[in-house]
Order: C-alpha cells, then structure tokens, then sequence
C-alpha cells in the first residue's frame, strides 16, 4: 500500500527470521483466501520435514524495525499466517513453503542488500517490499533477474513498473485519488472540497493528482488545496482555517492517521464542521485517538479491509491473525500480505510449478502469466491481475463509528 509510517501497538515480532508457514489447496483457476487457520500460531514447517516437491522459499522485505515497522510487521504477520495455512493444508502441488522475511528499515539501499540475503539464502519469489520507494529500487533488481515480485502494499505508480516480472495488490495512489473523487461526486458528499495533503510524501501527492484530475472530470470544485511536509507536521492551524475560509463541505485528507489524527483534534478546537474524508492510510486512526476517538465519528475511509467487519472472511482472517498474534488487530497491510501469498499459492498451481529447485527464473516465467489467469477471492475482495502487474478489484469506502467509546468500521456502501 506505500510510503507509510502507521502506529498499531505491540506488533513488535522477532524479525528477520526464515519461518516456514501455511493454506488451502482450491482449484487452479479461483481461490477463497480464508482458509483452515488450525496452523495459523505454528511458525514453524509441519515436522520439519521436506515434501516430495521441496520446499519453496518465498522471501519478504520490510520494515521490522524504525519508524514504520508497523508496516513491515503487519505484512510479516499475514504472510506468516498464509503460509502457515497452506502447508497445514499439504503445501503447493507437493512443496511446503517458507518464509524468510529480511527487515530494510523502510531504507531503499538496505531494501537492495536485504533483497541479495535472500537470493543468496535461495528466494524463488518475493512478497514485497512493504513501501514504494524500497520497492522502486528492489524491483529494478527483480526485473534483471527475473525475479517474481508481488508488493503487497507498495502502491506509487513506479513501485512495479520495472518489468513484467512485477505486480502488486494494492491500488496505486492516483487509483485511489479517482475512487475517492467519484464516490464523492456519485454521491453527492459535497460541491467543494478541501484538502490537506503532505507534499514530501509521494504517496499523498499521488493520491493528490489522482483525486484533482478525476474531481476536474466530475465537477467537484477544490476550494483550498493546503500543504505540510515532514519537518512541519504537528501544527496544522493554518491549514485548517483555511480550508475552513473557502467554504468546503468536505475535507479529503490524502495522508497517514498519525498527522489525521492531529488535524482532526484541531479542526474540532477550531469549530470545523464537515465531512472528513480519507485514503487507506487512515487505516489506524481508531487505535492512535484512544480515548479521543469520539471525534472520528462518521470519518470515511477507502480500506478493502477492516478487521471490524462483519464479512465472514474478514471476521475469520482475524481471529486467526489474532491468534497468531497474541491478540494484535490486523491493519490492510496485514491482509494485503495475506492475501499475496494465496495470490503466489493459486498462480503456482495454475502453472503447474511443482518442484521447489527450478530456478528463480524458470519459475516466474511461468507464475508471471498464470497471475493474469487467477482470481483470488481474498479477505481485501475479489481480485485479478492484468499483464502489467495492476490488480482489478472493487474499492470498498468504510465509516468510522462509535458507541461507548469504541470505534469500529462500517460499510459506508
């Protein structure tokens, strides 16, 4: 999903370690990602054992550690889970899988040394990297291999666009930019919009240009367009009397639910009252306002996942996560993750890979078309893939609600 930095309490696992993990065999064209979770707190392979097949090593990159190992934790965690599923249900037409997830900081340069750990500890398919600038640099390195890559959350429009050996699982930033510009229109939120947007992260200038080109289409009218950066992001005053000022009914904020969260508890001192609007980097904004979570009612967010859902398969992804877990909540990022590993499961099958010492290049020929012939019936929807690594899914919009205290996610559909 991203160049992200998000808080979740006590996601705080042991990184960089190779863990063999687990999930159900479906047929080779569609696959339910909620499977058999029985497995889902073993971090270890079966017995130890190997299968006929082999096993097959899927490596992971992300943050584990630094400011945004929220991120990288949450997406070690569901593909964690995945894999420790699929090899309680018999692995991947006889392998077993593993997992070596190698931790990057969130740093493009240690993204590339973590991504040559593990093609020389024998990665055969990449499940990352967790933010888009590491995955910009990483996936220049897969395409000259030939390596496959499925970024689960990387979502800046050159995250992928290195080769056709690259897909990703999440919507690119302009992509949500559009959804939300159209559901705003198509429902008629408002008339003029303000927004507040972070112009030294290029996940939110993204979302930004997707958002003003597709809102010029539909006629939504910007009346304040406002700026913060990096080193500029705890007093938002000016910014919000300004939105304020230009007559907006609605304020989009393009942005992560840390500086959400501060800008939401002065637009209430400063009297703001409108419809507040967000992307997934949102996702968190319950957790982080605590006790102050009042102030997020009726907050909408474009999330494919919401552990609060009722959906059946949300509600069994979560209790498996949280299993895993000792009790954490699983974020998007958790799920996206998740579902890339029953993405690499199904496309596996499909192609027909079944012997775990093929080389890394062998294997994504082959996997790389097989993505364009799957759909996965995952816990972030239904989803399949065209030839240039875009996943094709629906956008879900999500409402913050609180009763006593407690916020939760509604479908806002």
């Amino acid at each position: 999903m991203k160049n992200v930095w998000k808080k979740v309490a006590a996601l705080t696992m042991a990184a960089a370690m190779t863990v063999p993990f687990a999930g159900c065999s479906n047929n080779a064209g569609s696959s339910s990602a909620a499977g058999d979770s029985s497995a889902a707190g073993d971090s270890s392979a079966a017995d130890g054992s190997t299968t006929a097949g082999g096993t097959l090593v899927i490596g992971g990159i992300g943050p584990i550690t630094g400011a945004a190992a929220v991120y990288g934790n949450a997406v070690k965690n569901g593909a964690q889970l995945a894999v420790n599923e699929i090899n309680a249900n018999g692995g991947v037409n006889g392998m077993q899988l593993e997992l070596n997830f190698q931790d990057d900081e969130h740093d493009p340069e240690k993204s590339v040394n973590a991504y040559n750990t593990l093609k020389d500890a024998g990665m055969k398919l990449l499940v990352g990297t967790v933010t888009s600038a590491p995955c910009v640099a990483v996936s220049a390195e897969a395409a000259k291999d030939n390596m496959f890559l499925l970024t689960p959350s990387g979502s800046s429009l050159d995250a992928i666009s290195a080769g056709d050996n690259c897909f990703r699982v999440c919507f690119t930033d302009p992509g949500q930019g559009k959804i939300a510009a159209d559901y705003i229109a198509d429902n008629s939120l408002a008339t003029k919009v303000g927004i507040i947007y972070d112009s030294s992260d290029v996940y939110s200038t993204g979302i930004l240009d997707g958002f003003k080109a597709e809102a010029a289409e539909k006629g939504l009218e910007i009346s304040a367009e406002e700026a913060f950066t990096a080193d500029a992001k705890t007093d938002f005053s000016v910014q919000i009397q300004k939105v304020m000022d230009s007559g907006a009914d609605l304020l989009f904020l393009p942005i992560y639910y840390q500086e959400a969260s501060l800008i939401l508890q002065q637009a209430k001192s400063a009297g703001m009252d409108m419809t507040v609007f967000g992307g997934d980097g949102l996702d968190g904004l319950i957790d982080q306002l605590g006790d102050k979570v009042d102030i997020a009612q009726d907050v909408l967010v474009m999330t494919p996942f919401a552990a609060s859902s009722p959906d059946e398969k949300s509600a069994k992804f979560t209790a498996a996560y949280e299993e895993l877990t000792n009790g954490e909540v699983p974020i998007q990022f958790a799920a996206d993750a998740y579902d890339a590993v029953y993405a690499i499961k199904l496309a596996l099958e499909k192609a027909g890979v079944n012997d775990a010492s093929m080389s890394a290049s062998d294997i994504c020929d082959k996997v790389k078309v097989a993505m364009t012939e799957i759909t996965l019936d995952g816990v972030t929807g239904s989803t399949t893939w065209t030839a240039d690594g875009e996943p094709t899914k629906a956008p879900q919009v999500m409402k913050i609600t609180v009763t006593d205290g407690v916020g939760s996610y509604v479908s806002a559909q």
